[in-house]
């Protein structure tokens, strides 16, 4: 019986292939396999021999059996692994250019506003995008039954906490870090004032949120002309246009006296917008000179100062100078608009090294 059990284990060990060790199987487990005619022949034995043999033959066969299947998942884990080398496929994607994240148009315009005012002399301040209504409207002389504090323009935030709190908006202009800006620095003074501000509207020009830049000047000596003068200079800049023609409207601001809508000339040809030339005019921005008031109301002395303010909208003018059609677009977070309109964040723009370096 040991040289029974020797025997198979040697042949299972140097079985080639599954069909080797089936054929085993067969040979020593099958109806008619050595083994299985051993088990047969205890029924002959007497009881005390079969009490010896019995055991014996069922440990080989376990045993054997297990060598059996041993060297039957061996032999299937190996056909495996050269079945993988004979059918390797590489199914890795192949090497991608890395693209880069992009400045979205509206930082880049910030940034190029920023630039062209700073090289004027002008710093830049920023404030709360909640605003009490005093600096919102009551410091920029904007009356109480103006239109402009009706709820349908601007989103009043709900009240907490003790009745007599100021009522809170959110801004509807930048206009009120004009305010603060005088309450920190006082006068002389130059600062733009870039942000987020908020109005109930929406369609194809206009976003509840948008963003403006407003500019202030004060000192003791400082006109229209200045204005005019600044105005121009940031339009060639920003337009990277040697030659730009503003125009000067009379018009009506609460918080400047006198005020001027300026518009510039511009031409349309095959649906395409050209600045600088043509019949046409385009209004941009709206300005004047800043109202007593409003300079009293920064804590400053009307009679002792005065200087001019100006508004102008970040989105629309990025919209001009870049040929975007829809200002809603700014904001809806597609990735394909962005990759198409969108700014290398590695260029600083300068007006020395040049403003719009687009990728």
């Amino acid at each position: 019986m040991s040289d029974l059990k020797k025997k198979y284990l040697k042949l299972i060990a140097n079985a080639k292939d599954e069909a080797d060790i089936e054929s085993l199987r067969i040979q020593a487990l099958g109806k008619k396999g050595e083994i299985s005619l051993k088990m047969r022949e205890l029924g002959k034995m007497k009881p005390d021999e079969r009490k010896i043999a019995g055991p014996a033959l069922n440990k080989m066969k376990d045993e054997i059996s297990a060598a059996i299947s041993a060297k039957k998942m061996a032999l299937i884990d190996k056909a495996f692994d050269e079945r993988l080398r004979a059918e390797w496929l590489d199914v890795t994607l192949p090497c991608r250019t890395v693209r880069h994240g992009s400045l979205h148009p509206v930082s880049q315009v910030r940034e190029e506003v920023t630039a062209i005012f700073a090289e004027m002399g002008f710093s830049v301040a920023e404030g709360p995008q909640i605003e009490t209504d005093w600096y919102n409207f009551d410091a920029l002389n904007i009356p109480e039954h103006h239109s402009a504090r009706a709820e349908m323009d601007t989103f009043y935030l709900k009240q907490f906490g003790q009745k007599n709190n100021p009522p809170r908006v959110l801004r509807t202009h930048t206009s009120p870090v004009q305010i603060r800006a005088m309450e920190s620095f006082g006068a002389p003074l130059r600062v733009i004032c870039p942000g987020r501000v908020y109005r109930a509207d929406y369609d194809q020009t206009h976003t509840p949120m948008f963003h403006q830049v407003e500019g202030l000047a004060l000192d003791v000596d400082i006109s229209m002309a200045n204005l005019k003068w600044v105005l121009e200079e940031f339009t060639k800049a920003y337009f990277e246009i040697e030659k730009i023609d503003l125009r000067f409207r009379a018009s009506h601001f609460p918080f400047t006296e006198p005020s001027a809508e300026v518009d510039i000339r511009c031409s349309w040809e095959d649906g395409k917008l050209k600045l600088g030339e043509g019949d046409d005019w385009l209004e941009i921005l709206g300005s004047g000179m800043v109202h007593p008031k409003v300079i009293s109301a920064g804590g400053i002395d009307p009679d002792v100062y005065q200087g001019f303010a100006f508004g102008v909208g970040i989105d629309r003018i990025a919209m001009l100078k870049y040929g975007m059609p829809d200002l809603r677009a700014f904001f809806d977070s597609d990735l394909r608009w962005l990759r198409h309109y969108g700014f290398s964040y590695l260029d600083v723009p300068t007006l020395h090294g040049g403003l719009s370096r687009a990728v």
